[in-house]
């Protein structure tokens, strides 16, 4: 998980403002820190606390380890670094001028010998610094000057996702017209496989998997980044498993991608659109309640069956397709414990 490659290094000026972000941190989830070498750190268990000299990180657990930390500016510079890498299988680089390019470089190399550490100067080069050549560094020191920086960092960060969803197989009772309505398409930063998709609903505590447009139609070609995912009041399930209303998602918000019983994965919402279509509902059994999902009625809209992905539009009565169950009662999309009812 890339939070656990994330070292936070409080920059503040004063040593109340750098405590002040090291408790939003923890607050964030985060234990992992940066101080300088003497400074006083109150320490709390989980915490792994990495202390930085002039041109070293010391770190004390499970052993001591000195970690050299290199100035790299340019190309001839970082060349004859990895030529030699390091004695302790670590290195630390600061970037004094590019820093995408040559972190690639390195990173080519490193894998095959050494743990490369690497500063961030700012939240916003985090996610760079964890994704080049798709491994990125294997930590990164990102300095962080308040706490509402931590919240800019987090927002960025990828967190566990939920993987031990409670997926079951439902029938479908009817499916009906119900006229025209506000349809949103969700178009992802990432090519989806053909059983992939969203989870959507009308109630959280049951959502639908709502196939991906990797196959088209017979007059329609493959999107394969897209899903067709439904109304604008429906459920969606996200990255964090909080739910949010298809109406409110904007691009770069993290929503959970999933196969049928099987891998979830997050994926980046690179555009909506919202179009009025005519939408079917479609009502499936789970348990002793009804549930519903409204979708666009159009042969490229599908939901995942036990027998594979079915259009709306020859979707029929005893069909039974996929779906999760999820804690229905939620405040701003976070399961909270109240009793609720959704029809």
């Amino acid at each position: 998980m890339t939070r656990e490659r994330v070292l936070i290094a409080p920059a503040a000026e004063s040593a109340e403002e750098r405590r002040a972000i090291v408790e939003r941190a923890r607050q964030r989830g985060f234990s992992r820190f940066v101080v300088l070498e003497g400074e006083a750190f109150e320490a709390r268990p989980g915490d792994e606390v990495v202390r930085r000299g002039s041109d070293y990180l010391a770190l004390e657990a499970p052993s001591p380890v000195r970690i050299p930390v290199v100035k790299v500016g340019d190309p001839h510079h970082l060349d004859e670094l990895l030529r030699h890498p390091p004695a302790g299988g670590q290195l630390a680089v600061e970037w004094t001028g590019d820093r995408i390019i040559p972190l690639e470089n390195a990173i080519s190399v490193a894998g095959r010998g050494f743990h490369l550490w690497v500063d961030a100067r700012q939240p916003a080069e985090v996610p760079a610094s964890l994704g080049a050549l798709e491994h990125g560094a294997h930590r990164v020191i990102v300095a962080i000057r308040s706490p509402a920086e931590v919240d800019e960092l987090e927002a960025l960060l990828e967190g566990p996702l939920p993987t031990a969803l409670d997926w079951s197989l439902v029938p479908v009772v009817s499916v009906r017209p119900v006229g025209i309505g506000d349809r949103v398409i969700v178009d992802t930063t990432s090519i989806l496989a053909p059983e992939e998709g969203l989870l959507v609903g009308s109630a959280a505590g049951f959502l639908l998997h709502v196939a991906s447009e990797a196959v088209g139609s017979q007059f329609s070609r493959p999107r394969p980044f897209r899903v067709n995912a439904g109304a604008a009041h429906s459920y969606v399930l996200m990255a964090d498993g909080s739910t949010r209303y298809l109406a409110e998602l904007e691009p770069g918000d993290a929503v959970l991608g999933s196969c049928p019983a099987g891998s979830v994965r997050s994926l980046r919402v690179g555009r909506l659109k919202v179009e009025r279509r005519p939408l079917v509902v479609v009502t499936v059994r789970e348990g002793e309640s009804s549930r519903t999902v409204f979708l666009q009625e159009a042969e490229s809209v599908r939901l995942s069956s036990e027998s594979g992905r079915v259009a709306t539009t020859e979707l029929t009565p005893g069909v039974r397709v996929h779906g999760v169950r999820l804690a229905s009662a939620r405040h701003m999309g976070r399961e909270v414990e109240e009793k609720i009812q959704e029809r």
